[in-house]
């Protein structure tokens, strides 16, 4: 369930000095610099460093963090439609429910951080759904579910403060995932959990703000400093293919509506993922999953080449 702000509270800090922050009329003030100010937005402070951001005061602030990227809301047929093109993926809802098992195996009332908590990811809402769970959600843009809007690349939250972080669909969408890794293994407590789902071969989405796509072995060395739990695909080859066939439409005939009218036509291609082999799957996956668990030691570089596991090894 979503917490409240006033109960994360004890938990914020600056993004600029990490000092405490504390309620000052209508906005949070820095202890460690009282001149620092965080104005909110509806019921969310904007705590955000533009000085290191791509976001600027008049994004967030003059507009009301209104996303800058289009989010249309499914419903009815188009809701259909959508989930038939994206299905919900097995393999999230076993890792969720595998997520759950060992956050509460290890504190009976966890905090999960949500990076990117804008909307309920894909499988995601059982997480939300928990009586147990306590999700605190940010992102780059004011949303019901996000209790904070701030810049994943400064987390503003305090040391060792969360037992869980959520970070699904994102990275791509960071101009810098190192920092942003390097700061999930910053807040989560001595063997708190990560759980991250991240594009390989995908196409541009959300368009100017989507930078970087991962293999499999470049998604494990981004979570280097964590223990492994599990790893995988998530989204195969024929996941991948319709990405294909949705842009190589869409660029011939101008139009989004086509390129999605031809991948409707061959849904059926993801359906086909479970009988590509997991070594060939590694090599032309949409996308790839790691559970982690933080950890005090790190992945060495000549460890990597042994850490492929495609078809071409």
């Amino acid at each position: 369930m979503l917490v409240s702000l006033e109960e994360v509270e004890p938990l914020l800090r600056s993004p600029v000095t990490g000092g405490r922050l504390k309620r000052c009329e209508a906005s949070l003030v820095d202890e460690a610099d009282t001149s620092s100010r965080f104005a909110f937005v509806g019921h969310a402070p904007v705590l955000v460093d533009f000085d290191r951001s791509i976001f600027s005061p008049g994004d967030l602030l003059d507009g009301q963090a209104v996303s800058q990227v289009a989010r249309p809301r499914f419903s009815g047929l188009r809701s259909r439609l959508k989930r038939l093109l994206s299905p919900p993926k097995r393999v999230t809802s076993e890792n969720v429910d595998e997520f759950i098992r060992l956050l509460l195996r290890d504190n009976d009332n966890p905090v999960v951080l949500v990076v990117g908590g804008g909307t309920v990811g894909q499988g995601m809402a059982p997480l939300y759904e928990h009586p147990n769970i306590r999700v605190l959600a940010l992102d780059v843009y004011a949303s019901p579910l996000a209790q904070l809007v701030a810049d994943a690349h400064q987390i503003p939250l305090a040391d060792a403060s969360v037992d869980g972080v959520v970070v699904q669909a994102v990275l791509e969408h960071v101009l810098e995932p190192q920092v942003v890794v390097d700061e999930i293994w910053r807040v989560l407590r001595p063997g708190g959990i990560a759980y991250a789902e991240t594009p390989f071969l995908q196409h541009v989405h959300e368009g100017a703000y989507d930078f970087l796509r991962f293999t499999a072995s470049g998604h494990r060395w981004l979570f280097r400093r964590f223990e492994a739990i599990r790893t995988g695909v998530c989204g195969g080859a024929g996941t991948q293919m319709l990405w294909s066939i949705d842009y190589f439409v869409r660029g011939l005939f101008r139009s989004v509506a086509a390129g999605k009218a031809a991948k409707l036509s061959f849904f059926w291609l993801a359906l086909l993922d479970p009988l590509v082999p997991a070594a060939y799957a590694n090599d032309a996956a949409s996308g790839f999953y790691l559970m982690g668990r933080k950890s005090e030691t790190s992945l060495k570089p000549r460890e990597m080449a042994s850490a492929y596991r495609g078809a071409q090894a």
